[in-house]
């Protein structure tokens, strides 16, 4: 694809494309593994999955494991690293306990880790992305979702979701939604806030396509940059939008970006054009 099929919208307001790449670099990803009771049954097909995506590294590329469960249970298996036997041994070692599964505080401090990592390399143009496998059920956070999102909106980070959530009870209360139908919605929001992908595979089988697909997103992407018309560093929200011609074909090409970004407030320091990642894909979204 080139330059003038894409189109940026900032708060409904075209946005000049100041520069249009398509690139790999190195990428820097969690890799958070829910390994709370309810996934034992497909703990060995979770640890091939993560073996297949550790497997996809290149040169440059790091990596860290983290399992989790309860809130006191976020445990950093393998840091940030570049040697994939010390991930393989990690994910080797993966158990399943019982605990009350703490998806959203999993997330933001995984997510955090990411965005933190080697944050003030200037020369630093790798990619940074945080995959979780889990049922989406989350019972016992400290933090609240509003905080997380908030959180997530600071933080060029994609997360990709694998979602198992199909063991959940579908049956919804007369006022709360059916714990399934939270869980996904949960794990939608996770992708589309921040420009990754949700997967819910129906069976195990899908795994190794679905790890490939995500190695795939997170390998080769479209970086466009824009300079936005509304020059306030006001620390608001802005919508972010983009679009992309369709093909004369029966192929669809659907964007995959973040919803937006913070204008942060001014501090007298340069400010950096905004970047709008996306992978160069134009497969479709599976929803439940």
């Amino acid at each position: 694809m080139t330059k003038g099929e894409f189109h940026i919208y900032e708060d409904g307001v075209p946005q000049t494309i100041e520069t249009f790449t398509r690139e790999e670099v190195p990428i820097s990803y969690g890799l958070a593994v829910d390994t709370s009771a309810s996934l034992r049954s497909q703990i060995q097909s979770v640890i091939d999955a993560g073996k297949t995506i550790v497997n996809s590294n290149k040169p440059g590329d790091e990596t860290f494991l983290v399992r989790f469960i309860s809130s006191d249970k976020i445990q950093t298996e393998q840091d940030f690293t570049d040697k994939k036997d010390l991930l393989m041994d990690a994910l080797d070692n993966l158990y399943v306990e019982g605990g009350q599964t703490a998806v959203i505080d999993a997330v933001y401090l995984s997510a955090e880790h990411v965005s933190e990592y080697k944050k003030n390399d200037e020369n630093d143009r790798r990619r940074r992305a945080l995959i979780i496998i889990t049922d989406g059920e989350d019972r016992s956070s400290f933090y609240k979702p509003e905080q997380l999102f908030a959180r997530l909106r600071e933080e060029d980070v994609q997360i990709y979701v694998i979602g198992f959530v199909n063991e959940l009870d579908k049956e919804a209360g007369f006022i709360r939604k059916s714990p399934r139908e939270k869980a996904v919605g949960l794990i939608n929001k996770l992708a589309s806030e921040t420009g990754g992908r949700a997967f819910f595979p129906e069976s195990i089988s899908e795994l190794p396509q679905i790890a490939n697909e995500i190695v795939r997103d997170m390998r080769t992407q479209y970086v466009i940059a824009y300079n936005p018309t509304n020059k306030a560093q006001d620390g608001s929200y802005r919508a972010i939008k983009v679009s992309v011609d369709q093909p004369s074909d029966s192929e669809k090409r659907i964007a995959l970006t973040r919803n937006g970004r913070l204008a942060r407030k001014d501090s007298g320091a340069s400010i950096r054009p905004p970047a709008v990642r996306m992978p160069a894909t134009s497969t479709p979204i599976k929803k439940p």
